[in-house]
């Protein structure tokens, strides 16, 4: 795989070595799938499905003729770059293995959002801090998967309008779309339960020592069907944070149920903290909430406070980077707002603790994106706003002990769990 510039196979459930541990780019993704397609024209395909909103082509992968179809997206968000090399893998396994291509053919979505992908710059991140130097994740209303929760269908941006045309078009009978984390474990959400799938997503991330997530606040208030497999909740649940403008049931996800189909979204890991698969009771999760509801707000003036300042300085237009940190402060207020309301029944240690990287999180990236805009315009609000970053990311890290999960054990683990959810998927189909 040329991608990675590694030659031989090996390691858990045989994925390729990646030994600079380095997430490729878009056109390095494109690069391999051609590379691919070269091997075995008889069974793959790579076409143009559409463009983004800059210019930059979508491309589609498809691997195997057969009448069920798989589709696997990458990329939906900017800075959850695992999922480029998992789809890699998952192709070449495809190509290889004819028991996969046996009633279904694989297609990825090399990239959904090529755009972001561009700004969110970090190949090799060593720490936390390199992370976020060059860290890029879209406003709301830009991503791909949550634009339809958000936006009117006449406004969808269309990187949206071509995920949801090949969904229209491959019906397929699985979605799986890749995602990650910074820092904390992995878990799934579905759309619909996918019987027997907590089983084998359990084990590989034992294997490769990734801890499971079993308190994930993006799945806050959902239904589990085991440890850290979460199951969509129905449409007339209430949301545990009811501030928070999007909703999943609106989002991509949920188009494939116009032809029977769900979604699992798996995510992975950077890095890995073995605190977020506590299932103690909380002592006090009032409390504690309250105290992370005061951080969230106090470190979110703390940035509105640099933005404010710096702003008049500024030269314009408003580009993605300044609308992202808008973006994410914006939601600091309704964030802190539900917090301050009674916990969900049974707050464990890892649910609490999830908040708490939550909230981290929120203010940091708006931070880490404004430092972008000011460092290039040659503002005088860096320093202030680069000692911020600096001194949030190492408390980040100190606070859950974050631990570096080398890419291959990323992909192995992300690309298992597809498999398995494909697999069980058809049996319950």
């Amino acid at each position: 795989m040329g991608y990675c510039g590694c030659a031989r196979s090996g390691g858990p459930w045989g994925v390729s070595h990646l030994t600079d541990q380095r997430y490729p780019t878009v056109p390095e993704l494109v690069s391999s799938a051609r590379t691919l397609v070269a091997r075995r024209p008889d069974l793959g395909r790579l076409r143009r499905i559409g463009t983004s909103r800059a210019g930059r082509p979508l491309h589609l992968l498809s691997i195997g003729h057969a009448p069920h179809a798989v589709l696997v997206v990458a990329g939906a968000h900017a800075n959850e770059p695992a999922g480029g090399s998992t789809l890699l893998h998952l192709a070449e396994r495809a190509l290889g293995d004819p028991g996969l291509r046996a009633g279904t053919a694989w297609h990825f979505l090399l990239c959904a959002d090529p755009d972001g992908a561009a700004l969110h710059r970090t190949p090799a991140p060593r720490t936390l801090l390199d992370y976020h130097r060059r860290f890029f994740r879209p406003a709301g209303p830009e991503q791909p998967e949550w634009s339809p929760s958000v936006l009117p269908p006449d406004r969808l941006p269309p990187e949206t309008r071509a995920l949801t045309g090949v969904i229209d078009e491959l019906r397929p009978y699985l979605q799986v779309s890749l995602h990650g984390t910074d820092l904390g474990g992995s878990w799934v959400q579905l759309t619909k339960d996918v019987p027997g799938l907590a089983e084998p997503f359990a084990k590989s991330a034992a294997r490769l020592h990734i801890p499971v997530e079993t308190g994930a606040s993006d799945a806050a208030g959902w239904p589990a069907s085991g440890p850290g497999v979460h199951v969509m909740p129905a449409p007339d649940s209430d949301a545990a944070f009811p501030s928070l403008p999007d909703d999943a049931r609106l989002s991509t996800w949920h188009h494939a149920h116009r032809y029977g189909g769900l979604t699992a979204i798996v995510e992975v890991p950077m890095w890995a903290s073995d605190l977020v698969d506590d299932d103690a009771p909380h002592p006090a999760p009032d409390r504690e909430l309250r105290r992370l509801a005061a951080r969230l707000r106090e470190d979110a003036r703390l940035v509105e406070e640099v933005l404010a300042e710096a702003l008049p300085r500024l030269p314009g237009p408003e580009g993605p980077l300044l609308r992202a940190a808008r973006w994410a402060l914006a939601l600091a207020p309704g964030l802190a707002e539900d917090w301050g309301r009674p916990p969900l029944p049974g707050a464990t240690m890892a649910s609490v603790g999830s908040i708490d990287a939550f909230g981290r999180r929120l203010p940091l990236r708006a931070a880490a994106m404004l430092l972008r805009v000011l460092e290039d315009a040659g503002d005088r609000a860096a320093p202030r706003l680069e000692g911020m970053v600096t001194t949030w990311c190492a408390s980040f890290a100190e606070r859950f002990r974050a631990r570096w999960v080398p890419l291959d054990h990323q992909v192995a683990h992300q690309a298992r769990t597809v498999i398995e959810a494909a697999r069980h998927a058809r049996l319950a189909a």
